[in-house]
């Protein structure tokens, strides 16, 4: 129906709302509202940009006493209310560079929302990566709890071209905690200062140029045909030496239990641990490395080589194997100082870190080997090798969180005998980590972490083969004996095994009977997704009695990732009798595969999802898929 919003005797158009009724509303939803905007912002913005340009977005919504608020509403919901929700998504899915001018200013302070858990960071992560009209329409269907035809239709009053896809879109998001929690309201901040220290040496140097402008203003009024002053006058003090390095005093150290008292478990609940960890000339030193980055700094791809803003934590410092090592974390990026000849610094993405993704830090390199700092959280620890999933994992030492060496990939990236970087590229040999997390954090909760060169060990999690009466599975960690399995035969199959990446998730998307009895055939898809937000896959076929996977696409994008679930690939097998076979297999929703060849073609429902067709000879194939509800894929390359 058409909202009133005049309250008066409905004329043929709504007359324009009191300013003052509008201001009611608006201060009683406002909560609402700015939550709302939040989740619907770009997600360009840190977290402390969000929360003020939320509010500013809610706060300009409020009508002037010209602005008509004529927008429909349905029965039952306050037309006003409505209107202003309209004004809020309209600021929020398209605001202007001028909007950022006008936001609230605070000085000396940051603002962000609680950091929540897991959960709550990983549904962050997947609305980051959504586009505005579909941020918003998540938002609708949560906070405003609107049906998904109504969200569409709001959505379309406030100008979104394809409103049916931005809630599609919304709808794939995982179940996980409503954003209704305080990770996800901007009017619950956690409140913290900025760098104190620089903040004064700024404002001691706007003071003096202040006082220096008003005592020149007052000899160039009052000076006229007086003596001329004996010297040219003084300039304002120099600015402070760019790059200055943060106080060693006053880097951030937190309780060795904050971990077991907080719902953000990523490196900012790490404790400083380490021999050395008072030791200021080591700490200053590393601190001065960070501050001015130079030819010893080498940083992952995707990682800004920046000095920390504000003082960072301390996780780190002590004597490794003979040489001191510093490691320090600024709430974005992981720092390892190591001193001496042939030390430096090493920098690397860490955002969005989470009880996995923070369960360990390389400490040391030497050889083949590796040393690593456990997370607090870590109650036991183990090795064992990728390519043996029968065999037990074997205890791995450690004392105060730093392990005992264990194999790991080579200083320049690649492991042992192999020419490609990361451990998993020779997946005959490689070893991983097996680690169990505290029952405080998750009762009997282990995953694997696997080192390809950098800083941080990947997390590998696997997701099992389609079940037809369940829906689609999600990922789980890699330390069932079926996981264990996968992993062995498909390591070899890693899209990308260089430093940077954040996890690696291997997924049974189909299996297949082989045609004349000749066992089964399992089809995966190994996606690598980096700290950076980049990702890639490659789908493969383990047949049996093979060595190794048998690659058959891949390449960069988010293919085989919550954002595209569908997959289809297809390789030439000879059977044991022979006879030259074309299989190809497509996930869950596959219900038609078509093959075309030079002088033939194959098109049959695949009930299955999978496809075997005998011909005499290989030959160039053209292949593509179809799903339920009548779309059409094709193979990675």
């Amino acid at each position: 129906m058409a909202g009133r919003i005049d309250g008066g005797a409905p004329p043929q158009g709504a007359s324009a709302r009191p300013v003052a009724r509008a201001e009611a509303t608006l201060v009683r939803h406002y909560r609402r509202l700015v939550r709302l905007a939040y989740l619907a912002l770009p997600g360009d913005r840190d977290r402390h940009s969000r929360v003020l340009a939320a509010h500013a977005a809610v706060q300009r919504a409020l009508p002037s006493r010209r602005t008509r608020l004529e927008e429909p509403a349905d029965a039952g919901e306050d037309p006003l209310y409505a209107a202003l929700r309209l004004r809020v998504l309209r600021a929020a899915l398209r605001p202007r560079p001028a909007d950022r001018l006008l936001t609230p200013r605070v000085w000396g302070l940051r603002l962000f929302t609680p950091g929540g858990g897991e959960q709550d960071a990983a549904l962050d992560r997947e609305l980051t990566a959504l586009e505005a009209p579909a941020r918003s329409a998540f938002a609708l269907l949560t906070v405003e709890e609107l049906t998904p035809g109504r969200a569409a239709e709001v959505l379309r009053r406030a100008g979104v071209a394809d409103p049916d896809r931005a809630v599609a879109e919304a709808a794939q998001l995982s179940a996980g905690p409503e954003p209704g929690l305080p990770a996800f309201d901007p009017c619950a901040v956690r409140v913290q200062p900025t760098d104190l220290l620089r903040r004064r040496r700024a404002f001691g140097a706007s003071v003096a140029v202040a006082v220096l402008a008003l005592t020149t203003t007052a000899a160039v009024l009052g000076g006229s045909g007086g003596p001329a002053p004996a010297g040219p006058p003084a300039g304002p003090p120099a600015a402070p030496p760019g790059g200055s390095a943060p106080d060693p005093a006053r880097l951030l150290r937190v309780a060795p239990d904050q971990w077991q008292h907080t719902a953000r478990i990523d490196f900012s609940a790490w404790p400083a641990r380490g021999d050395r960890r008072d030791d200021t000339a080591l700490l200053g030193r590393a601190l001065a490395a960070w501050a001015r980055p130079g030819p010893q700094t080498r940083a992952e791809p995707g990682t800004a080589t920046t000095p920390p803003q504000g003082p960072p934590h301390l996780l780190f410092a002590g004597t490794v194997d003979g040489t001191a090592v510093v490691v320090l974390y600024d709430g974005g990026r992981l720092a390892r100082w190591t001193d001496g000849r042939g030390g430096g610094l090493d920098l690397a993405r860490a955002d969005d870190s989470s009880v996995t993704t923070a369960g360990a830090v390389v400490l040391r390199r030497q050889g083949t080997t590796a040393r690593y700092l456990l997370a607090p959280w870590i109650d036991a620890a183990d090795t064992r090798r990728i390519d043996q999933p029968d065999a037990p994992a074997k205890p791995l030492d450690r004392v105060d969180g730093v392990t005992a060496a264990t194999p790991a990939a080579t200083p320049g990236g690649g492991s042992p005998g192999s020419s490609s970087p990361g451990a998993l590229a020779d997946c005959r040999g490689a070893t991983v980590l097996q680690v169990r997390s505290s029952s405080t954090i998750a009762e009997k909760h282990a995953f694997l972490l696997a080192d390809l060169g950098g800083l941080v060990p990947a997390h590998l999690s696997y997701t099992p083969p389609p079940d037809r009466t369940q829906p689609a599975r999600q990922p789980r960690e890699a330390v069932g004996p079926d996981a264990l399995l996968a992993w062995a035969r498909a390591a070899c199959a890693v899209p990308d095994g260089t430093p940077g990446v954040k996890q690696l998730n291997l997924w049974a998307f189909a299996v297949q009977q082989l045609p004349q009895n000749a066992g089964a055939a399992s089809w995966v898809c190994l996606r690598a997704d980096r700290w950076d937000g980049e990702g890639s896959a490659a789908t493969a076929v383990l047949l049996p009695n093979a060595r190794g996977p048998q690659r058959t696409g891949g390449g960069p994008g988010r293919a085989c990732s919550r954002f595209e679930q569908d997959t289809v690939g297809w390789t030439w097998w000879r059977s044991p009798q022979g006879t030259e076979f074309l299989l190809a297999a497509g996930s869950r929703r596959v219900t038609r595969i078509a093959a075309k060849g030079p002088d033939w073609t194959a098109d049959r429902p695949t009930p299955d999802h999978t496809l075997a067709v005998e011909r005499p000879a290989r030959a160039a194939v053209a292949l593509e898929a179809v799903l339920d509800g009548g779309a059409r894929i094709a193979p990675l390359r």
